[in-house]
């Protein structure tokens, strides 16, 4: 009994390490153009202004840091004006782009594809002018993510197929590699080993 308490208390220390293993990085973005067509909605010429979180660090800023583009599929239900829900899966993308400035790598930050459906949605505010959030779970390789897009630059009128964003925000959480908890399962049954070994000496 011992020895069943010993190996349970060793591995409660072991795996909140484990669910650390992974970092979390912010991007957020600005302007832009979204579009849409039969195909579904791009974003293009959005403005990466803030990482937060990369590879460990702070809060980076700076007017143009990089870029934001994404594609959805088709819409499948609702419409652009009133808000609906848009096909995810083969042929989505979303891509992050550092350009090198301010300690920000230059090249593809992430790139993935979003899980679907994603959600547009439609808010009304008091004084009569138009909210719409575009928002959906992005997969990548080795990352996953939530992305929220905003526009609000419909005024008292309605998404037309075309809009400016005034912003966007993403939060991508880095998932270990198969190799590193492979690594850190072997460790865990190394040291499960010596225990059972001093345990009996």
């Amino acid at each position: 009994m011992k020895r069943i308490l010993l190996l349970a208390a060793l591995l409660a220390l072991a795996l909140p390490t484990a669910a650390f293993a992974g970092s979390s990085v912010d991007y957020t973005n600005s302007g832009g153009i979204l579009s849409g067509s039969s195909s579904g909605l791009t974003l293009t010429g959005s403005t990466l202004i803030a990482v937060k979180g990369l590879n460990g660090g702070g809060l980076i800023t700076g007017n143009d840091l990089g870029s934001v583009s994404l594609g959805t599929g088709a819409l499948i239900s609702g419409s652009w004006a009133s808000g609906g829900t848009f096909a995810g899966g083969t042929g989505t993308w979303f891509t992050i782009t550092g350009n090198g400035t301010n300690g920000v790598p230059s090249g593809t930050l992430f790139t993935g594809t979003f899980d679907g459906p994603v959600t547009w949605t439609l808010e009304t505010l008091s004084d009569g002018t138009h909210d719409y959030t575009l928002a959906d779970t992005v997969t990548g390789a080795t990352a996953v993510g939530m992305t929220v897009q905003l526009t609000i630059n419909t005024g008292r009128g309605f998404f037309d197929g075309s809009t400016a964003i005034s912003s966007g925000d993403t939060n991508i959480e880095v998932v270990p590699e198969p190799g590193s908890l492979s690594l850190l399962g072997a460790g865990l049954i190394g040291l499960a080993g010596l225990v059972r070994r001093k345990l009996k000496a």
